[in-house]
This record gives structure tokens, C-alpha cells and sequence, in this order.
């Protein structure tokens, strides 16, 4: 770096060297010892160098005399032609008469280089003129200079960078420039297969000959590709003719004799001229950048160097052969002086004899040598820190075995010249130097790791995660993690369920281990460009990481951004699993957020949640969101006053509007969140009880039976975690009790609100809800069952019970107003009364039982409510012993009406019992009936007796009930008898199907062909059409099972052509089907006389399945393919 610095911080204090610019003043700070040189450089051919203090010919050079004017100086600058641009000129060279004046005038300034004779590293010539200093900055104060880097240090980096490449102060191109660029480009276009992009390229520029390079218009060869320019940009080299070193003979103390003469300069030269400015800018980005890319040669010199110096020291090798081989490499001729100081204080070091390492002083010149950091993309960037250094005290001298030789330094160095060692590569590069500290070994795993990663098995990734986790989080550069971490959420194209969960580990690894800000701005950025990736598996691993990275986020960005992403991928992800992990990450999300004003928003995501299409969804939102949203809602008090009234509320209005068509599936989301919300309401109720203060942790706690609480469907259920501890619920639950049985609920608010509020208006919706539909019915009973369990037996009996008892009322008023014909009945019986079974409890359902059915019967009242019970109850086999005790009771009744309910509520039970107790209990109660007085009893055993032959399959049960069906068929007593003929047609055509195909074939069918042919005979034509009509149902359902030739042609075509000639009088719209099934009958009958029997082929058919056979061996046999591939002959292809 030749700069001359007349008015450097001498002994004497002093000024500034103006004929430096800003940078140069920056890169002073390197080069410590520069301020203290004194020469002039000069231009080979009397070129006024940038930098220096004055321009004249070598033959006659100019010395500086202190405190007096320079004519010759003075002379010079202030002529202006001096510092004019000419158009058009080409660099270097100023008006005619002037060589170099362009130069001078910041337009032509040298480029700077390194020569090739050892890696001499050469400052760039400055190119700032007098008017483009600043002289307010500079006085004659010697702290002026420190004081002003300080401050310019102070400056953000990035708003330098920001400040130097901003295209308000770039001179505009010029037109020839323009073609030659225009032409480099379009040739580097199509040597790189951008065809297309040429075309475009070249007709935008329709002016421009491309194939030509004389073209342009310039008078010079067509220079190098882009890409070979691009690789010789920091190799300009300048030869060494060019420049002349002549030393002044200045002493240090007339140095400061500059600043007067300064002082006399003209003011007009303190305005910068905007050209000026930008062509000082565009300078001082060209020669950071150069020096960027000489860094590398210069750290891998020094790190080379020392090791030298390490082993020359280990040797005892001769002091001036040591600085014979670090001179030729570090030795630039503008360092000379600092070297020559470094130098000297090796040779003291090691003249003394002391054991010292001498890498210290090494050190200090090495910082001297490497360049303040500057940005620059061209280039990778190396910290000064990460060099190799060492101390004392931090590395401890490697020996190594000394060979008993006489050899010269200079042979051993050129022997080893001949080990074939690559330091030239980035990898060469990163190998050859061994990082010695923590940071030096972070910053070498940023540079390497985004080469090794994409070379790595996909199968094998995740075996990254802790490098990149590791470097991501200890890395200085922001630039390099986020690198880093957006190499770790691409690091598979498509993570399965292990790997995402590696990776979500390292996530809350480096979450832990360098807080919310760097989370926030380093890591939610990931997520947020994968939200709309085309593979689920990267969409999963957002959803995810947004729950995990949930405890260490900012709260802001917790109740903000991260809720909205979640609310985004809610509403728009198509895969389910997706969304459930969405829901999942809601969940933990609502377990951290604390913005009440989020309580709405989370509000209509669990109805979004609660209405997914999805189980898996759904499933999830039970499990996580749903108890995590409770809980959030507990705290703030609205679970009583607005969660738990608005799921009611709702369910209401579903009722009013669905008078003619229940929404079903809309009542089961919201009773479903109902009934997930129990656990945190009886919690609520507990911890707001007037014995929660009491609830203390002493002495032995009581254990909690195992069966007090239902089993919940997540531990986020569990009452015990949502208290805190099983401990702590069982001296609460003891507590409970007691206040429930003994002190009453005064004063205690939140249970008031149960018993007051919730009960009664729970039991009035009860009370609109389709008995018929067994789905609601059974939603309700399980809500009931749940909320009874969870409360406690206690609260089931005294609070409970007695508000349902007062409504039911059973008694004979109440059938009018049609209580026990509503859903009531079977929600009572099966959600409240059955939720403890001990013998009382046992007892009082078996009586409710008892005197609904009686009830019900004596009154003529719809049985539906009954019906529902026995279904709800007859689903768990616990329960069958007691409803057959329940259907005894009726069918010992005096009342013909309730052994006719009995008989009838035996079909329902009959699917559902083994076979065992049809046996020993049904059959013969049904017997029993089939005996009694009453007609209409015997009749109402008709369907259970159809149902017994459709589900059991004991031989002699089944004889047993054919041989009843038989006697009301063939009784002379029952020849009359319409109702049961109707009653066993219906039987017959629901129960046929799914019959034992031997009862239906010799007992179903022929006797449905004599009702048809008896039905012929009958007078009165409205019980002949309903006869007809039944028969018609019965052989449609029959139709679809298989009938042998001789049963079709004997019973079942002659039933059909009976029951078509009663259709033809009384419905021609059924004789119009019948014929059609009569004729299908017929046609497969025809076809099975003229198929021929099964087994007889034709002799033609014998043969081509012969010569089938034959040819097929003979290919197989011709197959010369291996085995593997012989066993993919007959796979499909894909």
C-alpha cells in the first residue's frame, strides 16, 4: 500500500494524511506502523500516484522541507484543468499535456494488485482529490484522528453498505460500455443454454449486431468471457516498471509541517463534486472487494508461516533463515517498516534464549496485514478471529524428533516441496487449516456443512441435525444460521414421523438454548415459508414446530403470528393429518397464550375444530384443544357464564329447527364438547368450593377407587391432572362428600349453578329429542352417565335423581301430557340410573322398568320409550339378566296388555343374547306366550320366535320354534284368524333372507305359497289386498336369494303367479312388477334346462385348451432369464 502520510501521528502530533480517503483512514487501523513512513511514490512516467504527496519526474524529485510552502505543490492543485474529466477518455489518462491527470481527479486512479513474485500485497492508490476531503475533520489536535474513527465505527455496517452501492450515486453507463456488456452477456447467454433468454435479450437490443464484436464500436480486441473476467478479477496485476520508490529522507519530527501547508490550500476545493463522489465510491467498492479475495491467500500465508516458524524454533534452525522464508511471502514493500519492528522483536525474543513462543508478534503483524472485514458477495467471509492463533497459554508447542542431519532449511523446504498437498481449493483451503477454537470451528462448519449436506443419504439426514443445530446456534453470522436453518427444514424432501420428530427436538434444543428474540426471528421465518408446500410431510412439520417452539416464543408472537398460522392451516390445509397436528399445536398454544381478547378467536376455532370433516381432527380437538381451551377459560371465568351456555344454547336452537329433520350430526359435535368439558367443570366446582382452603396435604391421604372416574379419553381429561395431583383430588373428593352430606350447598356458587341452571335445562332438552333416534339417545345417556360418574354417587342421589323423578311422576296423569312417551324414559333409566350397580341401584331400575311397561300398556300409549331403553340397555350384556327379569315380570302380568308388551319387547332383546340364555330363558317364556288365552299375546310372539331363527343357529332351538310357527300355520283354530297370517307374512319376508337356507327352502317358502293360494279364496277384498301386499314384500326380499330349480318351479313361480292373479284385481301397479319377476323366474329356469351339466366340455374346447397349455409350457421352458427376473413376470406393472 504506498501512501505517504507527511501529517501522521508523529512524536510531534499533528494532522492527517488529506491525500488519503475514508477507507484508507480505516484501513490504517491495520497497518499500524503506515502513519509513521515518510516516501514518495511516483509514476514511472511522472504520474502523480494517488496517495502520495506529490507527482514529478523521477529525475527530479521533490522533498519535503519543514514549515515551508512547496511552489511546486502549490502550483500544481491549484491549477483546475488538473482535476477536469474529459469525456470519453480512457481511464489513466488526462487531458492532452496532463498523463495521469484524469487519475488525480478520482478518474483514473491504479487499480490495486498483488505481484506475482510472492503474494506482496499492494495498497490501492487513493483516488480523492482536495475537493473531496473534508479539512473540516482534520486540526492540528492529535486526538482528532482516534476521535473521528471512533465515530465512523459507529455507524451501522449495513447503512454503509447501503450508502456505497445506492444507485442515486453510480455514474450512468455510458453508450459503448453499454454495447460491450450488452455483447459479453448475450455471448455468456448462449454458451450457458439460456437460448431463450438470448432471444429476448437480443431483441430488446435490435440495434446491436451480436455476432459481430466490431460491432460495439470499440477499437480494441473483444476481451475475455464474463466468466473468465469474473475469475481474473482479483488478479489485475501491475508490473513493477511502473512503479518507482524514492524515499525522502524525512524525519519523524518534520512530518507534522504538512498541516500549514494544508491550511493554504484554496477553499474552493473543500465542495466534493458528485461525480466525483460516486467515482470514489465505485473505487473504494472495487479494492474491498480485491481485498477480500487476497485474504484468503494472505490467512493461508500466515497460517503456513507459523507453522514454519513453529518447527523452524523446535530446530534451532538460524534466525535469518527463519525470516528468509516468511520475507519473500509477507513482505510488500508498504509494510516494510512494521515488518522490519516485527522482525526485530523475533530476533530480540529469540536472541535472549528465553523459551517463548514467538507467535504473538506474529500475530500483531498478521493483524496488521488482514483488512478491516467488508461485505462483499463475491466472496466468502472469513472473521479475523477465525485464523489460527495461539498463546501461551491456550496451545502448548508440538515437538517433533529432530533429524540428525546438516541439511540446509532451503533443501528441507524444497524437498517437501515435492508432498502433493492442494491448499489452493475452497476444500484444500479448509482442510489445510485446523481451527483452534470454539468460534474458528463454527465458523468453518458454516462454510462446509451446506456442501456436505446435499451429498448425504436422504435415508441418513437426520444424522446433520446435531451439526447444523449446533453451528446454527453458536454461529456469529445471522447471514449463516438462517442458512443453516433453512438447510434443517429442507434437510428431507418428505420427513417421516421419526425424523420430524428429530428435527422438532433439535428445534426446542436451540429454542432453549438461545432465546425467544433469535426464535422469533430466526426460526418462526422457516416455518412460515413452508405453510403452503406441496408435500404434507413439510406442512406437518410447521404445524408441529408451532407447538413445540410454543414455551419459547415472545407471548405477543404467541397470541399474533403464530396463532394466525395455525388459524391459516386450519382453514386451508386439505390433508387431515395436517390439521390434526394443527390442532394439536392450538391446544399447547391455548396453554400458554394470555390475551383475553384471543378468547373469541379461540372460540370459533374449536367450533371450526369440533366440525372438521375428519375423525382424526376431531379425535384431536377432544384429546389437546378442547381441555386446553377450558382450562384458559376456567381462569378467566367465562367456562360457567359463556362456554358451557353457548354449547346449550346451541343445541337448543338445532332442536327448534329441526322439528322435521335433526341435524344429527351438528347435536352430536356439540353434546360431545359438552360432555369433554365434565372433568374441568367438576374441577371448577371443587377448587371453588367453600373446603378448598382446607384441602391440605397431611397425615395419610385415601386412595381414589379406580372405577370413581370414567375413563377419560386424554390425561388432559384426567380431574387429578387438572388439579394438580392425585394426592390433592383425593383430599378434595373427601372434603365433597362430606359438604354434600352433611353441610349442603350454601354459599357454594359454582355447584349452585350446576344444580339450578345446568340440570334443568339439560332435562328440558332431553324432553325434545326424537325418541326414535337411537343416535341422540344414546349421546344424551352417555352425557349423563359421564356427568353423573364424575360427580359422584352423592350428587347423583340427592340432586340428580329428584329432579327426574319429578317430572317422570309415574302415574296415570302423566301419560296424558305424553312425559313417558319422550326420550326422558330411556335417558333416565340408561344415563342416570345406571351409573352405579350396586343391588339398590339394581332395584330401582328394575322397578322403574316394570312400571313404564305397565303404564304404557294400560294406557294404549306408543311403547317407543320403552323400546329405547331396552335398546340403549340391551347394547351391554351386563345388563340382559336384568331386562329378562324386567320381561318375566310381564309375562306373569295379570293384564293381557302387558304380556302382549312383553312378547313384543322380546324381539328387541333376542339379538343381542347368547344363545345360552335364549335357550334357558327367552324360548320358554315365549312358549309360555304362545299358550296364553289372549289371541293377541300369541300373535305378539310371532316376530321374537322370526327373530330367533334369523340369529341363532342351535339345531334343536330351531326345531323348537319351527315346530311353533307350524302350529299357528296349520291349526284349524287359526284358519281365520287375518292378524296373525299378516304377522307371520311379515316375519317371513324380514327374517327369510338372513335365514338358515334350510328353513327358508322347506318351511318359508312353500307355506308363503299357500297363504297365496288361500289369500285366492278370499272374499273380502281389503283383507286380500293387505295379505297381497305383504306376500308382494316378503317374495320381492326373497327374490335375491339363491332358490334351487325344484323349489322355484314347484313353490316359488306358482306363489308369484297367486299373488299376480289378486294384484290384477286390487293393485295393477304390482301385477305390472310381478309379471316382470315371473318372466326373470321363468328365463333362469329355461337357462339352467339348456346349460349343459358342469364339468362336460366340448371336444373343440378340449383341444384349444390343449394346445393352450402346450404352447405356454414350451415358452416357459425357453426362458433363459435368471430366477429374480423370471419371478417378476407375472407382477403388474406400475
Amino acid at each position: 500500500m504506498a501512501a505517504m502520510a507527511p501529517g501522521g501521528s508523529g512524536s510531534g502530533g499533528g494532522g492527517v494524511n488529506p491525500f488519503l480517503s475514508d477507507s484508507d483512514e480505516d484501513d490504517d487501523e491495520v497497518a499500524a506502523t503506515e502513519e509513521r513512513r515518510a516516501g514518495l511514490r511516483l509514476g514511472a512516467g511522472g504520474d502523480l500516484d494517488p496517495g502520495s504527496a506529490g507527482s514529478l519526474s523521477p529525475q527530479d524529485p521533490v522533498r519535503l522541507e519543514s514549515g515551508r510552502e512547496l511552489p511546486r505543490l502549490r502550483d500544481y492543485f491549484s491549477n483546475p484543468g488538473n482535476f477536469e474529466r474529459q469525456s470519453g477518455t480512457p481511464p489513466g489518462m488526462g487531458p492532452p499535456g496532463i498523463p495521469g491527470a484524469a487519475g488525480v481527479g478520482g478518474a483514473g486512479g491504479r487499480e490495486p494488485s498483488t505481484t506475482s513474485g510472492g503474494g506482496q500485497l499492494n495498497r490501492a492508490g487513493s483516488i480523492s482529490t482536495l475537493d473531496s476531503l473534508d479539512f473540516a475533520r482534520y486540526s492540528d489536535d492529535g486526538n482528532r484522528e482516534t476521535d473521528e474513527r471512533v465515530a465512523e465505527h459507529e455507524v451501522p455496517l449495513q447503512e454503509r453498505k447501503n450508502y456505497k452501492s445506492s444507485p442515486e450515486i453510480q455514474e450512468p453507463i455510458k453508450p459503448l460500455e453499454k454495447r460491450a456488456l450488452n455483447f459479453l452477456v448475450n455471448e455468456f447467454l448462449l454458451k450457458n443454454n439460456y437460448k431463450l433468454t438470448s432471444i429476448t435479450f437480443s431483441d430488446e437490443n435490435d440495434d446491436q449486431d451480436f455476432e459481430l464484436w466490431d460491432d460495439v464500436g470499440l477499437n480494441i480486441p473483444k476481451p475475455p468471457d464474463l466468466l473468465q473476467l469474473y475469475r481474473d478479477f482479483g488478479n489485475h496485476q501491475v508490473t513493477g516498471k511502473d512503479l518507482v520508490d524514492v524515499a525522502s529522507g524525512v524525519e519523524e519530527d518534520e512530518l507534522e509541517a504538512l498541516t500549514p501547508v494544508l491550511g493554504s490550500l484554496p477553499p474552493s476545493f473543500e465542495t466534493p463534486q458528485p461525480v466525483e463522489n460516486s467515482l470514489l465510491i465505485q473505487k473504494l467498492e472495487d479494492k474491498i472487494s480485491l481485498l477480500n479475495s487476497e485474504k484468503w491467500s494472505l490467512m493461508e500465508q500466515i497460517r503456513r508461516l507459523e507453522s514454519e516458524m513453529d518447527c523452524l524454533k523446535n530446530e534451532h534452525f538460524a534466525i535469518p533463515a527463519v525470516f528468509e522464508s516468511i520475507q519473500p511471502s509477507l513482505d510488500p514493500s508498504p509494510h516494510k517498516d512494521s515488518e522490519d519492528s516485527g522482525q526485530s522483536q523475533v530476533v530480540n525474543n529469540l536472541e535472549k534464549g528465553k523459551n517463548k513462543d514467538i507467535h504473538p508478534s506474529i500475530t500483531d503483524k498478521t493483524d496488521s496485514i488482514i483488512l478491516k472485514e467488508n461485505s462483499s458477495d463475491s466472496f466468502p467471509r472469513i472473521e479475523r478471529e477465525g485464523m489460527p492463533s495461539s498463546s501461551p497459554a491456550s496451545k502448548t508447542t508440538v515437538h517433533f524428533d529432530k533429524p540428525n542431519r546438516k541439511l540446509s532449511p532451503a533443501f528441507h523446504q524444497a524437498l517437501l516441496s515435492f508432498c502433493r498437498m492442494s491448499a489452493d481449493s475452497r476444500l484444500g483451503s479448509e482442510v489445510s487449516r485446523i481451527a483452534d477454537s470454539e468460534k474458528s470451528v463454527m465458523l468453518m462448519l458454516g462454510r462446509c456443512l451446506p456442501h456436505i449436506v446435499p451429498n448425504v443419504l436422504l435415508a441418513k439426514r437426520e444424522e446433520l441435525i446435531p451439526l447444523i443445530l449446533c453451528t446454527a446456534c453458536l454461529h456469529p453470522e445471522p447471514k449463516e444460521r438462517d442458512q443453516l436453518l433453512h438447510i434443517l427444514f429442507n434437510l428431507i424432501k418428505r420427513p417421516d414421523d421419526e425424523q420430524r420428530q428429530m428435527i422438532l427436538t433439535g428445534c426446542v434444543a436451540f429454542a432453549r438454548h438461545v432465546g425467544p428474540t433469535r426464535v422469533e426471528a430466526e426460526l418462526l421465518p422457516q416455518c412460515w415459508e413452508q405453510i403452503n408446500h406441496k408435500y404434507p410431510e413439510r406442512r406437518l412439520l410447521v404445524a408441529e414446530s408451532c407447538g413445540a417452539l410454543a414455551p419459547y416464543l415472545p407471548k405477543e408472537i404467541r397470541s399474533s403470528l403464530v396463532l394466525s398460522m395455525l388459524q391459516q392451516m386450519l382453514m386451508e390445509d386439505k390433508a387431515d393429518l395436517v390439521r390434526e397436528a394443527v390442532i394439536k399445536s392450538l391446544g399447547i398454544i391455548m396453554g400458554y397464550i394470555d390475551d383475553p381478547d384471543k378468547y373469541q378467536q379461540g372460540f370459533e376455532l374449536l367450533l371450526s375444530a369440533l366440525g372438521d370433516p375428519s375423525e382424526r381432527v376431531v379425535s384431536a380437538t377432544h384429546q389437546v384443544f378442547l381441555p386446553a381451551y377450558a382450562a384458559w377459560t376456567t381462569e378467566l371465568g367465562n367456562l360457567q357464564s359463556h362456554l358451557i351456555p353457548t354449547l346449550l344454547n346451541k343445541i337448543e336452537k338445532l332442536l327448534r329447527e329441526g322439528e322435521h329433520g335433526l341435524d344429527e350430526h351438528k347435536l352430536h359435535m356439540y353434546l360431545s364438547a359438552l360432555q369433554s368439558l365434565i372433568p374441568s367443570l367438576f374441577a371448577l366446582v371443587l377448587q371453588n368450593a367453600p373446603f378448598s382452603s382446607k384441602a391440605k396435604l397431611h397425615g395419610e391421604v385415601p386412595q381414589i377407587e379406580v372405577t370413581r372416574f370414567p375413563r377419560p379419553m386424554s390425561p388432559l381429561q384426567d380431574v387429578s391432572t387438572i388439579i394438580g395431583s392425585r394426592e390433592q383430588l383425593a383430599v378434595l373428593l373427601q372434603l365433597y362428600d362430606y359438604q354434600l352430606e352433611h353441610e349442603g350447598t350454601t354459599g357454594w356458587e359454582s355447584l349452585l349453578w350446576v344444580v339450578n341452571q345446568l340440570l334443568p335445562q339439560l332435562i328440558e332438552i332431553v324432553g325434545k329429542i326424537n325418541v326414535t333416534s337411537t343416535a341422540c339417545v344414546h349421546e344424551f345417556s352417555r352425557f349423563f352417565w359421564r356427568l353423573c360418574r364424575t360427580f359422584g354417587k352423592i350428587f347423583t342421589n340427592t340432586k340428580v335423581k329428584p329432579q327426574f323423578q319429578e317430572i317422570l311422576r309415574l302415574s296415570e296423569e302423566n301419560i296424558g301430557n305424553g312425559v313417558l312417551t319422550k326420550a326422558t324414559v330411556p335417558i333416565y333409566a340408561t344415563g342416570v340410573l345406571t351409573c352405579y350397580i350396586q343391588e339398590e341401584d339394581r332395584k330401582l331400575l328394575v322397578g322403574f322398568l316394570e312400571d313404564v311397561m305397565t303404564l304404557l300398556s294400560l294406557s294404549h300409549a306408543p311403547l317407543d320409550s320403552l323400546k329405547a331403553s331396552f335398546v340403549e340397555l340391551g347394547a351391554n350384556p351386563a345388563y340382559h339378566e336384568l331386562l329378562l327379569t324386567v320381561l318375566w315380570y310381564g309375562v306373569v302380568h295379570t293384564s293381557a296388555l302387558v304380556r302382549c308388551t312383553a312378547a313384543r319387547m322380546f324381539e328387541l332383546l333376542v339379538k343381542g343374547v347368547n344363545e345360552t340364555l335364549v335357550a334357558q330363558r327367552v324360548v320358554p317364556a315365549l312358549i309360555t306366550l304362545s299358550s296364553d288365552p289372549e289371541i293377541s299375546v300369541r300373535i305378539a310372539t310371532i316376530p321374537a320366535f322370526g327373530t330367533i331363527m334369523e340369529t341363532v343357529i342351535q339345531r334343536e332351538l330351531l326345531e323348537r320354534v319351527k315346530m311353533q310357527l307350524a302350529s299357528f300355520l296349520e291349526d284349524p283354530q287359526y284358519q281365520d284368524q287375518h292378524s296373525l297370517h299378516t304377522e307371520i307374512i311379515k316375519t317371513f319376508g324380514r327374517v327369510g333372507p338372513n335365514a338358515e337356507p334350510r328353513f327358508r327352502d322347506e318351511f318359508v317358502i312353500p307355506h308363503l305359497h299357500k297363504l297365496a293360494l288361500v289369500n285366492n279364496l278370499q272374499i273380502v277384498d281389503s283383507k286380500r289386498l293387505d295379505i297381497a301386499t305383504h306376500l308382494f314384500e316378503a317374495y320381492s326380499a326373497l327374490s335375491c336369494c339363491f332358490i334351487s330349480e325344484d323349489l322355484m318351479v314347484n313353490h316359488f313361480l306358482p306363489g308369484l303367479r297367486c299373488l299376480r292373479t289378486d294384484m290384477e284385481h286390487l293393485s295393477p301397479e304390482h301385477e305390472v312388477i310381478l309379471s316382470s319377476m315371473i318372466k326373470e323366474c321363468e328365463q333362469k329356469v329355461e337357462n339352467k334346462t339348456v346349460q349343459e351339466p358342469q364339468g362336460s366340455m366340448s371336444i373343440a374346447a378340449s383341444l384349444v385348451s390343449e394346445d393352450t397349455k402346450t404352447k405356454f409350457l414350451n415358452k416357459m421352458g425357453q426362458l433363459t432369464t435368471s430366477g429374480a427376473m423370471l419371478a417378476n413376470v407375472f407382477q403388474r406393472k406400475k
